[in-house]
């Protein structure tokens, strides 16, 4: 299924009048201040981020899986939903493929494809955190840290074919996450776990070809309580260097503990010119994989605040990956992505806004209560005016969510795809 322009255009024409006093109103407020308001629609219009291909049907828990109607069975249906969602809210513009799920049977059609929908291949993501039926050994007792030096050589090969698919599509990235680790004292050994991951990644390393990058993801817990290999930033991190120049660290809001300040994280990574992807979701708990900014929004607004600043100032870090990683239990899941993309742009609107000189002066005179004062003046602007202006000139749904209800897309895509179809992956 596709929209075109005239059905996208319908669908913006009750809210145009009401959006252009809005905007007009926020627009003059921010020029007050002193802000260029077309610099910064720009930065919003160049700001894209990647949507897994694994995300457009239902996601589940280890309880069950509730499927959603017409999900899209086929990559090219996955590649034709990331489109809508594009099409929508023109800040998708990129999908990132999980593999074995979503290999290409033909490239060059899966490549024209995506082309047609204004969609580029972002990372590609490797998976050993499951055994696949072709499989010869199992990852039951992990993968590229495993005492079996065949279980690392499958897991090893596995993560240069998935280099290979994606090089073929124009990918420039691939995240490796692994879910190795120990669930009881005395499992493993730390140091040796450790160095075979160490060893098996340079060798992943090796096989990047020169304009590629490859990303480290990290996480404390699960599917392993007692201990994860890589467990945190600090240990992704040090593989990294170890790994070489191309090798960065890549942050997952859901994968850290409760509390943990992921702001400095950020900010560390990118002084340190390590910071290669991140990944977009929220969570009450854990690893909820919620949308975004539905439970921390203010969290976000910060951690949006530390990536403006690094952007500007750690030009040796090189322009993040961006992904949304998130798990769509109840809600359809391409309405579920489509706001998970309004709360990105939302926190990354507002840290623009942010008065990056003031709040210098009021850190070195310890003014703490003008610090905050600043900080938060950024945050209570409503920004969504700029968001659909974004959207409306560059030819997008001034209100998204309600231009996907109003063109009834869910209903067609059931229509076309029926009531049974499930999504490959999760």
């Amino acid at each position: 299924m596709r929209l075109n322009e005239e059905q996208v255009f319908n669908a913006n024409t009750s809210h145009v009048e009401n959006h252009n006093k809005a905007f007009n109103y926020l627009s003059e407020k921010l020029i007050a201040k002193g802000l260029n308001v077309d610099l910064i629609l720009q930065k919003l219009t160049t700001f894209q981020v990647a949507i897994p291909s694994w995300a457009l049907g239902a996601g589940g828990t280890r309880f069950g899986r509730f499927s959603f109607k017409g999900e899209p069975s086929a990559l090219e249906q996955k590649i034709d939903d990331v489109g809508l969602i594009h099409k929508l809210t023109k800040t998708a513009g990129a999908i990132s493929l999980h593999i074995p799920w979503d290999i290409p049977q033909n490239y060059n059609t899966v490549k024209e494809l995506a082309k047609s929908h204004d969609l580029i291949f972002d990372a590609v993501n490797s998976n050993t955190f499951q055994d696949q039926k072709v499989s010869k050994e199992s990852y039951k007792y992990g993968s590229l840290s495993n005492y079996n030096k065949a279980v690392r050589e499958q897991a090893i090969a596995h993560n240069k074919e998935v280099i290979d698919i994606g090089n073929k599509l124009g990918s420039k990235s691939i995240t490796v996450w692994l879910a190795d680790g120990a669930n009881f004292p005395g499992q493993n050994n730390f140091q040796t776990a450790l160095e075979h991951t160490q060893n098996s990644l340079k060798e992943i390393y090796a096989h990047l070809p020169e304009d590629w990058k490859m990303f480290i993801e990290y996480k404390p817990y699960e599917p392993n309580f007692y201990s994860t290999v890589i467990q945190d930033w600090g240990t992704s991190f040090l593989l990294a260097n170890a790994c070489g120049e191309k090798a960065y660290t890549l942050v997952d809001l859901g994968h850290h503990l409760p509390n943990t300040n992921i702001e400095q994280i950020v900010a560390t990574l990118m002084s340190k010119g390590k910071l290669g992807g991140f990944h977009f979701n929220d969570s009450k708990y854990g690893d909820d994989d919620l949308t975004v900014g539905s439970i921390k929004p203010y969290a976000l607004f910060l951690i949006f605040n530390a990536l403006v600043y690094g952007m500007e100032h750690n030009t040796h870090n090189p322009y993040p990956s961006w992904m949304i990683d998130a798990s769509h239990n109840l809600k359809d899941p391409l309405e579920d992505l489509i706001q998970s993309l309004e709360a990105i742009q939302e926190a990354y609107a507002k840290a623009l806004l942010l008065d990056q000189k003031a709040l210098k002066i009021a850190q070195k005179e310890n003014d703490v209560v003008g610090c905050q004062e600043i900080i938060q003046d950024a945050y209570r602007t409503d920004v969504r005016p700029l968001l659909a202006q974004m959207r409306y000139k560059s030819g997008g749904a001034i209100k998204p969510i309600d231009a996907y209800r109003t063109l009834q897309v869910r209903n067609k895509l059931i229509k076309e795809r029926g009531s049974n179809s499930i999504a490959s992956g999760l």
